[in-house]
């Protein structure tokens, strides 16, 4: 069973790569070459990742391998596990879903002249190479792939380069992106110090001092919590994922950033294995400024994708919370708490990547029909897209961590566990972990304000524009993949213990340990701790609320004729879409309530009739919500580099003998290092 799980990541991998080879060869006249055959081998890339991920997760033990590639004393070494096979599944899941999605998606590009080889071609390379950084088993070969992720999908970001905000999102993403990568290949360098080679097996065999290994997490956290979009590094998320086409967007948001967990698990959990409880408090302050600052942050915003984006930040902040109190708690001897923390996080990565792919391809179909990513321009699209509105609701709910769907289950999760801080014999700790409790529901408070600002202003109401007020439902195809996420939004959310026993596998291998009591009651009862503190039934939650809404509305419909009038208008006459609430004044008074979270820059311009003064004839209002983290730490940093390289540029003469002479100098000075 294990040697066909790696043959099938083999597979997704040859699959998505064949995909990038169709792309190239598309010419302008075999469009549907592209569209039905790049992606249908995209579909047949996330079917065989699915497949190697449930049977590496089935598997009693992981299955590995090894390549004559790479270099002569290292070759490549390949391993698929449970752990790898679990983000496998999310892969392969979010691939399948877009592949289903992207066909008709991209013909708006093809009507704006805009050339898909490059788009298909870096798609097939960047899904191969996602795959591969599941399957790299050395130091080597994952820095290479993680390395070839991150270039192909700048040029993914980078795609619609005619506009110079999308240039400077891509050269953002991979300034940041290589900046993470040497944190990471530093972690790796600290690791392999104390090991005879690069190899993940010899890497879990060196054994570190405290200190060492405190800072191999530590530039672990830093490398691929840049990926991952933690606060303070997530300054390049909310610029790259608008700038992507939104099918792109959703693999960013649901896959590649969830690689930066997946590196934080694996090197932390597998690699060092020296837990300290230490670690788990970073993570978990961490996650909880993220959480909050995120969520903060997105209902700040009237663009669409940006606002998803910064909701990537907040359930990012979630996980690393999760992870955060797993580590606490193995830290301090209760190691049945800490692997119900890791499966959390788990579930965590599991949901956030199916209900964000499921709104940033929601988003997608509302750009592709109506042109429009601001919020204040749209309106009334229930009217005109039924089928995608009710979508894109299912994934507010999702996200709003609203039963019975499976954002709630895992954020019950975490707080389950943070409930068990009188666990702790820290006094400290037994404070503190209420604390970063109380920040993650504020989190999810804001979070369900924020989808009620967002689904209430784009789909209800009246059209704010004549292009919106003409938009019409999306074909068969971008329903259908977002149909398949909207299904599995209520089945991860109705069948926890199912899930749960499944992910279980992951702290069995790299822990040793699982979950006595999460699924000790069958399927229908999920009780995390035990079934006296705290116990969860979503099947009766479901059929709780399934009849509630029958009744009321077979009473209604029974007892009761409906009648349709005009809605009352204050006696203005008819009722216009000047009057309804815009984005930026539905958040108004959260925004006056956590006003020094943001920079604000506010503008009111008045036009008032030169004839009559006291006559206002047009007011305008101009809001402009910067990030503190950019304004208070890159753009200063960004300062002082241009002013060295201005320092340095001095010594560029133009003239050779000067340049001889700086040659000279350096050979002398490397033969008096090395004598």
């Amino acid at each position: 069973m294990s040697e066909l799980a790696l043959e099938l990541a083999y597979l997704s991998v040859v699959f998505a790569l064949l995909s990038a080879a169709i792309s190239l060869g598309a010419s302008p006249a075999r469009k549907g070459l592209f569209r039905f055959g790049a992606f249908g081998l995209l579909a047949l890339s996330g079917l065989s990742a699915v497949g190697a991920g449930i049977l590496a997760l089935t598997a009693n033990q992981p299955f590995s391998t090894q390549f004559v590639l790479g270099l002569p004393w290292l070759h490549w070494h390949l391993r698929l596990d449970a752990l790898s096979g679990f983000f496998s599944i999310i892969l392969g899941t979010l691939v399948f879903s877009v592949s289903l999605y992207g066909p008709s998606y991209v013909r708006s590009f093809e009507r704006a002249g805009q050339s898909l080889p490059p788009l298909g071609f870096f798609t097939g390379l960047f899904i191969a190479a996602m795959q591969l950084v599941l399957l790299a088993d050395d130091a080597f070969m994952f820095m290479l792939v993680w390395e070839l992720m991150s270039v192909s999908s700048y040029f993914l970001v980078a795609y619609q380069h005619e506009h110079a905000a999308n240039r400077h999102a891509a050269f953002l993403y991979l300034l940041m992106a290589h900046v993470g990568a040497l944190a990471i290949l530093f972690a790796f360098g600290v690791l392999a110090a104390f090991a005879t080679d690069f190899s993940f097996e010899a890497l879990r065999a060196a054994a570190l001092s405290p200190a060492w290994a405190t800072i191999a997490f530590a530039l672990a956290v830093v490398g691929f919590g840049m990926k991952a979009g933690m606060v303070p590094l997530h300054v390049w998320l909310p610029e790259a994922h608008p700038a992507a086409p939104s099918h792109i967007s959703a693999l960013l948001s649901g896959v590649m950033i969830k690689l930066g967990i997946y590196g934080i698990v694996r090197l932390t959990y597998d690699l060092i294995g020296q837990v300290q409880w230490e670690w788990g408090l970073a993570l978990l302050v961490l996650g909880a400024l993220s959480a909050v600052l995120g969520v903060l942050y997105a209902l700040a915003q009237h663009d669409l994708k940006r606002l998803l984006a910064y909701h990537s930040v907040e359930n990012i902040g979630i996980i690393l919370m999760g992870l955060g109190l797993s580590l606490i708690f193995l830290g301090t001897g209760h190691s049945g708490l800490g692997a119900l923390g890791l499966v959390a996080a788990l579930y965590h990565t599991l949901n956030h990547a199916i209900f964000k792919c499921l709104l940033f391809l929601g988003a997608g179909a509302v750009l592709h029909r109506t042109h429009e990513r601001d919020l204040d321009r749209m309106g009334g699209l229930i009217q005109r897209m039924p089928v995608t509105a009710f979508l894109f609701l299912i994934g507010c709910i999702s996200i709003s961590a609203l039963p019975p769907f499976n954002g709630f289950v895992s954020e019950w999760l975490t707080f389950q566990v943070a409930l068990q801080a009188p666990a702790l014999t820290s006094g400290v700790l037994r404070a503190f972990v209420p604390v970063t409790a109380a920040m993650l529901a504020l989190a999810a408070a804001l979070a369900a304000a924020c989808f009620v600002k967002a689904y209430g202003v784009a789909f209800l109401g009246r059209a704010r524009t004549r292009q919106v007020g003409h938009a019409r439902e999306v074909t068969s195809g971008m329903l259908a993949g977002m149909g398949l996420l909207a299904a599995l939004c209520l089945l991860l959310g109705v069948f926890p213990t199912t899930t749960i026993s499944v992910i279980e596998t992951i702290p069995q291998q790299l822990l040793g340990l699982g979950l006595p009591s999460a699924t000790a009651h069958g399927w229908l009862w999920l009780t995390p701790v035990s079934a006296e503190g705290a116990s969860y039934s979503a099947p009766l939650v479901l059929a709780a609320i399934v009849l509630v809404f029958g009744i009321g509305w077979l009473l209604l419909h029974r007892r009761a004729r409906a009648r349709r009038g005009y809605p009352w208008d204050c006696g203005y006459g008819a009722l216009s879409n000047r009057m309804q609430y815009t984005a930026t004044a539905f958040a108004q008074p959260i925004r006056r309530i956590f006003a020094p979270v943001w920079q604000i820059r506010e503008e009111i311009q008045i036009a008032r009739d030169p004839r009559a003064p006291a006559l206002v004839r047009e007011v305008r209002h101009h809001l402009h919500v910067l990030d503190w983290s950019w304004t208070q730490a890159y753009e200063p940093f960004g300062r002082l580099v241009l002013l060295a390289a201005r320092r340095i540029g001095v010594i560029q003469t133009g003239n050779i003998r000067t340049y001889l002479l700086y040659s000279f100098l350096t050979l002398l000075l490397l033969l008096l290092v090395v004598s």
